[in-house]
């Protein structure tokens, strides 16, 4: 029993090992950073291009992003901008393409005025793996009452702020928010998960 749950995991572990292998040379994703979806106005965000020397990033509406453009480095795993400051117009999906034609995954911001975001993972999440979702405020405290949802259902309710799904499934997939008693609500967020094939 202990080699075949050894055995399990060894295989978990090779097919994750592939799956970031097969992301570095296929090589046509956008990153976040911070790992989010949901951003306060005023807040500094970078964005990073796997497998291209130039990060040029594309708003749906708004076309090349020039604030991102004007703060490109290269790095050896592709090349990042920085955004010093979002505004809620800087809401919406972003992706970037390759000379040769090719788009990467989007990602779908939301900057927000009020007073409440969800940290949710701004990038698909590996099925099986643990994920905390986060509800933040403008004014931080230690100690609040927050209550999640998924798909407009009360799922879960907390006094620290974080809710934990341990061994994420397809099934978990779906729009998630927050609301913080007295405070106010979070935007909806698209939680991804991937399956390893």
């Amino acid at each position: 029993m202990k080699v075949s749950a050894l055995c399990i995991t060894l295989l978990m572990s090779i097919m994750i090992l592939l799956f970031v292998q097969y992301q570095k040379v296929d090589a046509v994703f956008l990153r976040i950073i911070p790992n989010r979806l949901q951003f306060f106005v005023y807040e500094s965000l970078t964005f990073h291009c796997e497998g291209v020397d130039y990060c040029e990033v594309v708003h749906k509406f708004r076309g090349k992003i020039k604030s991102c453009s004007e703060v490109t480095e290269t790095r050896p795993t592709g090349s990042s901008c920085r955004v010093r400051i979002v505004y809620t117009d800087d809401s919406g999906e972003y992706w970037y393409e390759t000379e040769a034609g090719r788009r990467s995954n989007v990602i779908n911001l939301s900057v927000t005025a009020g007073p409440v975001i969800l940290e949710s993972p701004a990038v698909p999440v590996l099925m099986e793996e643990t994920v905390t979702l986060s509800c933040r405020k403008t004014i931080s405290s230690s100690n609040f009452k927050a209550d999640f949802y998924k798909n407009g259902r009360l799922i879960h309710t907390s006094v620290t702020g974080n809710m934990t799904i341990h061994r994420i499934f397809k099934s978990d997939e779906g729009f998630y928010k927050c609301i913080i008693s007295g405070v106010g609500e979070s935007p909806e967020s698209w939680l991804k998960v991937t399956v390893i094939i």
